[in-house]
This record gives structure tokens, sequence and C-alpha cells, in this order.
């Protein structure tokens, strides 16, 4: 079972917030104390954040599922409860979270950038907070806000400095095998890799991090062959290395491997076109011709073979010097980035029962966080609605006496007089 994981589901819950409590000060000599319920805490909220020491998506194939605390509830003597704790969850660098629509909602391209993914829901006010000269004895509190919920669709784009590209079987494996460390599959068939393989090279002064993208084929940027999950680990390389295979008899001219290898980068996102490449005439111990760089029309910046070494004490030095090159002309970044959903207001839709329907976090909460079968609670829910301006909206939008209104699970009959 492979240990490199680059798409995966992920279900992201806030934690509830806690109850308000209902509660009044009873202590001798003091008849009418007064209400003194406690607020209930807020749910806690799950992060999403970039980190540098996780390499796949692996952790979430088996276990998607996140959520955070929630929040206690209130009590007497005007005791608050707890806040849950917020839940950081860690992914790569080069995360792009889409919703399951296909949108996408967040980048997280470096170290340290977070995005609120789910937040946790708010705790209900206790009783003492509604205390005012009409009411001197709320008889209600709010409930806990339900932490918001979400299914995400996560996709990681390798961020590496140097991407070798080329057709399956060119060698690209063991190139990356003999310049650094890692240690990919390697056997003597097309798509022996099929997913990228990363290794760390050094050089002088410059640490790059170069990825072996598995095999292209023609019709890739058109997904043939798997190739749209290739060639997205493509897109965020600051060099480019194609690999030529130089066999005879076992490859197409060499040519024919460019043209078609450039069209499917381009096609896929243009600006390719325009990074730092290399084109390397692999396998060149297996060609009849071992010096001349000038091959059925196309000049090769390098002749190599990954298996007897030859060129590599060359090639090195030039993707180091192209990675330097490129990360001088990249504006400096020192800080991270901390996303937040906009936060939305209200709407009003038609539904197929020709029912108005309020939708919307505040308009949904000043009638889901309270008891509306207490009189007192109910006037308190549709002063709230009147202050965010929803009955003037129904009137805007139409609504006739007897038309039905929802808001979340609260239905009534629209009367003039409300």
């Amino acid at each position: 079972m492979s240990n490199f994981v680059d798409e995966c589901g992920l279900n992201v819950k806030g934690g509830d917030g806690g109850a308000g409590c209902i509660s009044f000060r009873r202590e001798a000599h003091t008849p009418r104390g007064g209400p003194d319920g406690g607020d209930g805490g807020k749910g806690g909220d799950v992060w999403l954040v970039a980190d540098r020491n996780v390499a796949s998506l692996l952790s979430f194939r088996d276990h998607p599922h996140r959520k955070a605390k929630s929040g206690t509830h209130g009590s007497g003597k005007a005791k608050h409860g707890h806040s849950g704790e917020d839940l950081e969850v860690a992914v790569p660098e080069g995360t792009v979270v889409r919703d399951y629509g296909g949108e996408v909602l967040v980048d997280l391209v470096e170290h340290g950038d977070r995005w609120l993914a789910a937040e946790g829901g708010l705790g209900g006010k206790g009783n003492a907070k509604f205390l005012s000269n009409r009411r001197r004895a709320p008889t209600f509190a709010e409930q806990g806000e339900g932490g918001q919920e979400q299914w995400l669709r996560l996709e990681l784009k390798l961020l590496a400095d140097v991407a070798l590209v080329g057709y399956p079987n060119v060698g690209k494996s063991t190139l990356i095998s003999r310049i650094s460390a890692a240690k990919p599959r390697i056997a003597d068939y097309p798509f022996t890799t099929l997913e990228p393989n990363l290794g760390v090279v050094r050089y002088d002064d410059v640490e790059m991090t170069v990825a072996d993208i598995p095999g292209l084929i023609k019709g890739a940027s058109e997904g043939r062959g798997l190739g749209h999950q290739f060639l997205r680990h493509v897109e965020r390389a600051r060099v480019l290395v194609l690999l030529i295979d130089l066999a005879d008899h076992l490859a197409p001219p060499a040519s024919e491997q460019v043209e078609i290898l450039l069209r499917e980068l381009g096609d896929y996102q243009p600006d390719l076109l325009d990074r730092p490449r290399l084109i390397i005439g692999s396998r060149i111990d297996m060609a009849s011709d071992t010096t001349s760089t000038h091959r059925d029309g196309v000049e090769l910046d390098l002749l190599s073979s990954s298996m007897t070494g030859q060129g590599l004490d060359n090639l090195v030095p030039r993707m180091a010097r192209l990675v330097r090159q490129a990360r001088e002309a990249e504006p400096e970044s020192t800080t991270f980035m901390v996303f937040r959903p906009e936060p939305e207001g209200y709407r009003i839709e038609r539904a197929d029962d020709a029912a108005y329907v309020v939708t919307g976090r505040e308009a949904e909460r000043a009638v889901a966080l309270s008891d509306l079968t207490n009189p007192d609670a109910l006037n308190f829910a549709w002063e709230r609605l009147r202050q965010l301006g929803v009955d003037r909206a129904l009137v805007r939008a139409g609504v006739d006496e007897g038309d039905v209104v929802r808001i979340g699970a609260f239905e009534f009959d629209w009367e003039e007089d409300l």
C-alpha cells in the first residue's frame, strides 16, 4: 500500500457551543436575588495549517474526520462555561482545499499558512444576559450553537525546486536515486513510478528538492494515462528538467519527444513553458552516438546516463544555478497568511412549496438557540430578527398575509401585524 497520498476527502466539525444556564440567586435574606445564569463556552475551531514536516495526505486516507472540542455549559452563580480548544490539522505545504463542487476555497502554499475550516458554535447566553428594565426575571436562556461541519477535498501539489519530466521508463527514478538519498522503485517497464518521488540534493550553498514526476505520454494534458494527477505536481516547480530518451531503437526521435512534452505542459498550464528548463539526453549508455548533443534537429543541454553516472557531475551544478536564479527572482516572504471565510449575512429564497426561506447564520441562530415555546424567548427572538432587518427584507421579497416563512427548523405563517 502506498505511503504517499496526494488527494483525499476530509470532514471537519467545529465544537458545539455550551448551553446558557437559567438560574436565580437563592440566598438567605435575599428573596428576589435576580438571575445569575452563566453563559456557555464557545466551541473550538478547526484550522488547517501548512506544515513543512508533513509530506503527504496519508493520515487522512483511513481517518478523514477531525472534530474540535465542544464548549461546556454555563452554571449558576454567573459561572461561564469553558471554551473548547481549537484543533489544528497539519497538512503539507502546497495543499489546495476545494469544496465538493470543485471550487477552490484556499491554497496553503507556505509553512504556517492557516485557514479556518470549521468555526466552533457560539455559547448560549445565560438568563442573566436577558435582564432588563422590562424583563426583571427572565425565565429563558440560549442553547449552544452547533459547530460548523463540512466535507472538503484536499489536493496536494508538490512544492519542488526541480521537476524531472519525461516519457515513462526514461530513467527519472534512477536519476533521482543517484543524485539524492531517495530510494524510488525502479524496474525496466513503463509506469514503474505511479506516484511522485522526492529527493533532496545539495550543491555548494544550494539545497534543492527534486521531484521525479511519473512519466508523461501524449494526451496527458487531457487526462490520458493519469495525466492530470501527474501534471499537477509540476505546477509549482521552479525549474523543469526534460529527460529525452536516446536509447537506440527504443524511443521516438528526440525532436518528437521534446515537441510532445512541451505541448502537453503548455496545454495543461501555459506558463510552464516560461519556466527555466534544461533538456537532457538520457540513457546515453544505450545509444550508438555518445558524444553529439545535436539530435534530430534538437540541441540538448547535456548528455547523461543515470546507470553509469555519465554527465551527472555537470547536471547537478547546472540545476543548482537555475534554482538559485529562480529563488532570487522571487519576492521574499517572511510572514504566513491567515485565511478566514467571509462572514455571510442572510438571504431570502423561495422553496418548491412557495414558502419564503430565510438562510444565514445570524438569522438561523436567532430562532435556533431559544425555547420558542416560552413567550419571553419568542418575543426576544423576533426582536433580534427585526434588528437584523429580516421583516423588512421579507416585505421587499413580496411576502403576503398567510404565506409560510421558514427560518431553519422554525416555520410560521406571516401576519401583517408582525
